[in-house]
């Protein structure tokens, strides 16, 4: 088994004055060449949007884009004339393929909006483009992992498709427990996101926003020091 560890400090920070960005990995001006990737997971950003400001309309092509709301709604509005608001509890799949355009825009007057934004890359250019998003019930995350994305080609329950061998599941550990996941694909790695709270992987303790990647394994066990609410993207390495 091979890790590596990204506290949350060491991540790259822009401040805008209408959104704050934490970036996991190399996005916009923080360039690190260190922190590129995990794999097929290029993107991880920790965004907050403050009240009535958003992204303005603009293009993505040949990346699966997966959004992650953790406080707020984000209203969503693209060129496939899809227009609906994304909101906590909710996760929002866009596969660019071709090319599509979109915004999101924080409606509240008062409050911010905080969420997650993966770009994942595709197993394929050139694909259909696609929009969906899903509610998905919290209880049946409670001390296991709850897939919420997954392959077009192998569809787990309600998970969202992407076109990538790829998983992201979603759990709240009590403190004291432990939740185990094998890999579902030979070559493929974990990174587990901590949302809140503290865990352990691998001898690693993690806070929130703390991330770890975990490669060359067949198994990943994740334990709560303290109530914790985790993502873990199982992805392909090469």
């Amino acid at each position: 088994m091979k890790t590596i560890v990204h506290k949350a400090d060491s991540r790259g920070y822009a401040d805008h004055g209408w959104l704050k960005s934490y970036h996991t990995f190399s996005f916009a001006g923080y360039q690190n060449p260190e922190r590129m990737n995990f794999g097929v997971l290029r993107v991880l950003n920790d965004d907050i949007v403050q009240p009535k400001m958003g992204f303005g309309t603009h293009p993505h092509q040949n990346m699966e884009i997966i959004s992650i709301p953790l406080k707020g709604a984000l209203s969503h509005k693209d060129s496939m004339g899809n227009k609906q608001a994304i909101e906590v509890g909710e996760v929002q799949v866009m596969s660019a393929g071709t090319g599509l355009t979109h915004s999101e825009f924080n409606d509240s007057k008062t409050d911010e909006v905080n969420f997650l934004q993966l770009w994942i890359f595709p197993e394929r250019a050139g694909v259909i483009p696609n929009y969906e998003q899903r509610k998905f019930d919290s209880k049946y995350q409670k001390n296991k992992l709850l897939t919420i994305v997954a392959p077009k080609d192998k569809q787990v329950n309600d998970a969202l498709p992407i076109n990538q061998q790829a998983y992201i599941h979603r759990s709240d550990i009590d403190s004291g427990k432990s939740v185990f996941q094998q890999v579902k694909n030979a070559g493929n790695g974990f990174y587990i996101f901590v949302i809140d709270g503290c865990i352990e992987v691998d001898g690693n303790i993690l806070d929130n926003r703390d991330a770890v990647g975990v490669w060359e394994t067949e198994n990943l066990k994740i334990h709560a020091i303290k109530d914790s609410k985790v993502i873990v993207i199982e992805v392909p390495m090469d």
